[in-house]
């Protein structure tokens, strides 16, 4: 046997994990594995070694006792020593190539096994989303058959033990000089064999149904949220559990409102001649309308909040609130008289000594403008 150092036949340091122990020793059984190098003596050679060294470091206690006196210390001649090849080599490679040869001699018996989950996408309006709604919901699955009992075997007839895997729903394939467990071919894992199946769920033990269900959606749901319905989803197969139904919640886009989290937005659009002067407009809100006061001289994109117009979290806690952004609107379809009006008004304005004064975001823009320029 190998009288290199374990450590560095593996390629890793003396303090590696068992994650990476067994990370590295894949990664060279995979390389050098005789299946895959027929022909190549020394790849043959060195898969034995890296098993071997596997075998010792993957164990602790005869780790313990290589890191303490090195091969001596697992030498099957030497006095207390664990033994290099003492091993089972099927337990070892199946133990990190099991999810690639079909569970490395883990496998088990079938038998009952749990249904699928199912999903159902729910459409719901904000203000349903916001106040919580009980709706009911028409579901295709599938339901364990009253006739067989969810068996699969005709009515007075159970099903009978595989003849090929005896029961264990696996069976011990030779690959090479190692053997692994695979699903049984003739069962396909079940364990069992239904030789006089039921008409009415041919064999399977369910059958195709559509259920109405009531769910409840709690106030405060967003887009994203599930709600888990548990035993409502497909039966499960030879007898087993039910799955569970998850109702995904998905809230459409409102007229009026925009939800960020607890928070709502609105944007309000108000005349020329309010945004300067000031005054007072109703607001909408999912409670009714309130009255928003609008100072003078407000500019386009200004956020006024209602505390606690919001929305109450599914989760709990305090109301968010109410953002209305005002939007100033500029006339449109003028008449000739208007737009003399609107000229002789911005006549007088621009006629006043420092009239740069009335628009103060135009004057710092074109500074802005000017200095850029100047830059370049």
């Amino acid at each position: 046997m190998s009288k290199r150092d374990y450590y560095e036949i593996l390629g890793v340091s003396r303090d590696v994990d068992g994650k990476d122990l067994k990370k590295a020793y894949r990664k060279l059984a995979m390389k050098y594995h005789p299946d895959r190098n027929p022909d190549d003596k020394d790849a043959d050679a060195k898969f034995k070694e890296a098993t071997e060294a596997y075998e010792i470091l993957g164990d602790e206690k005869k780790r313990a006792a290589y890191d303490q006196h090195g091969h001596a210390g697992v030498d099957p001649n030497a006095a207390g020593g664990f033994g290099g090849g003492s091993g089972n080599f099927s337990d070892i490679f199946g133990d990190v190539f099991g999810d690639i040869f079909g569970g490395g001699g883990r496998g088990g018996r079938g038998g009952p096994q749990r249904g699928s989950d199912l999903r159902y996408t729910m459409d719901l309006s904000l203000e349903e989303a916001v106040r919580g709604v009980e709706k009911k919901i028409r579901v295709p699955t599938l339901t364990a058959c009253g006739t067989c009992d969810g068996s699969g075997a005709k009515a007075g007839t159970k099903p009978k033990v595989c003849g090929t895997c005896h029961g264990q729903g696996q069976v011990r394939m030779q690959q090479g000089f190692f053997s692994v467990q695979q699903t049984c071919p003739s069962c396909r894992g079940q364990g069992t064999m239904i030789e006089d199946p039921c008409t009415s769920s041919h064999g399977r033990g369910v059958k195709e149904e559509t259920k109405t269900l009531s769910v409840k959606i709690p106030p405060g749901v967003d887009t994203g949220d599930r709600i888990r319905l548990s035993g409502e989803g497909e039966a499960g197969a030879m007898g087993g559990p039910a799955g569970d139904l998850y109702v995904q919640v998905s809230v459409r886009e409102h007229e009026l409102f925009h939800r960020d989290g607890r928070n709502l937005y609105c944007d309000v659009p108000i005349s020329i001649v309010d945004a300067a002067l000031g005054g007072e407009l109703e607001v909408p809100t999912l409670d009714g309308r309130v009255k928003l006061k609008i100072p003078a001289e407000t500019q386009s994109g200004k956020l006024f909040r209602l505390r606690g117009k919001g929305v109450v979290p599914v989760r709990g806690g305090t109301a968010g609130d109410l953002l209305c952004r005002v939007q100033v609107e500029t006339p449109v379809n003028l008449t000739s008289e208007q737009k003399d009006l609107l000229l002789k008004f911005q006549a007088s304005l621009n006629g006043e000594k420092g009239g740069d004064k009335h628009s103060p975001q135009k004057k710092t823009w074109f500074e802005g403008v000017k200095r850029f320029f100047e830059e370049i």
